[in-house]
């Protein structure tokens, strides 16, 4: 929790992943760096600028910190969604620069959709295109459809980190990752059975 993000309906999308697996896992809101430290796994969503969201994890004293150590150097399972997934990227450019995480190659620019009968923000339904094998996905359906809301994609990215495409009038990475990490442009919690799905993959996956 740092201020960013539809947190009630991602905690109750993982609540209820984690009852269609019966899993005893316990899904905790929180801002509290001691707490993430011990975490087994860490989501982070985000809605809102770039720029706005990477200054709500710094205004949390020691949370970039703690995200790095569990995630790059302790390799516990990451899920960014939308702009959580966007701050994986190396660099932000909406209202201004801003240097990301660094953790994927490439930077978070404005769509620009080569129809003009195709508005920005992205919003609604799209087909997942281009999908590549990985744990947390190839379970999933195929066709599988997400619901998006977004007005920057990453660009400039690093092919083999790409999971899934969409379009939207050009070519969107709708899922990215490697290693320990993944993350989604689109809203998993909000993406009905194949968002549940993708999530419970989620909480079984063991990179």
């Amino acid at each position: 929790d740092y201020g960013s993000g539809n947190l009630r309906s991602v905690a109750k999308a993982f609540e209820r992943a984690v009852r269609d697996i019966s899993a005893s896992i316990s899904v905790a809101v929180s801002d509290d760096v001691d707490v993430i430290a011990k975490a087994d796994r860490i989501v982070l969503p985000g809605v809102g600028a770039f720029g706005d969201c990477l200054r709500g994890v710094g205004a949390i004293e020691g949370l970039r910190e703690v995200l790095h150590k569990r995630v790059i150097e302790d390799a516990r399972p990451f899920m960014g969604i939308c702009v959580g997934m966007q701050l994986m990227a190396e660099r932000g450019l909406e209202h201004g620069e801003h240097a990301g995480f660094g953790w994927l190659r490439g930077a978070i620019a404005l769509m620009s959709p080569q129809s003009p009968d195709l508005k920005i923000p992205h919003m609604g339904w799209n087909l997942l295109r281009d999908r590549q094998s990985h744990k947390v996905l190839n379970a999933c359906p195929d066709p599988a459809h997400a619901y998006f809301v977004h007005s920057y994609a990453l660009s400039e990215f690093d092919p083999g980190q790409v999971l899934a495409m969409t379009r939207h009038g050009q070519a969107i990475p709708a899922m990215v990752g490697r290693d320990n990490m993944i993350g989604t442009q689109f809203h998993p919690e909000k993406s009905q059975a194949f968002g549940l799905k993708l999530i419970a993959d989620f909480l079984r996956w063991r990179p």
